[in-house]
């Protein structure tokens, strides 16, 4: 087998470098927003939770029967 040499244009590689750092950036910003974002989620949850309690039994809203008199 015969190895044929390949021609390729002369401003391919600088392009395709161009275009993969721009991708990187891209890709580094998005992971850096969603970090963000799940980081607000998570101190919005937390002061949720700290104002509401969910986890404590709510007040009743009857008067419990009195007894006794």
């Amino acid at each position: 087998m015969e190895c044929v040499p390949v021609v390729v244009p002369p401003g391919l590689y600088a392009e395709a470098a161009r275009r993969g750092a721009r991708a990187l950036r891209r890709g580094r910003l998005a992971r850096r927003v969603l970090g963000l974002l799940l980081c607000a989620a998570a101190v919005a949850f937390v002061v949720w939770a700290v104002r509401t309690q969910p986890w404590v039994e709510p007040p009743s809203r009857t008067t419990p029967p009195v007894s006794g008199w």
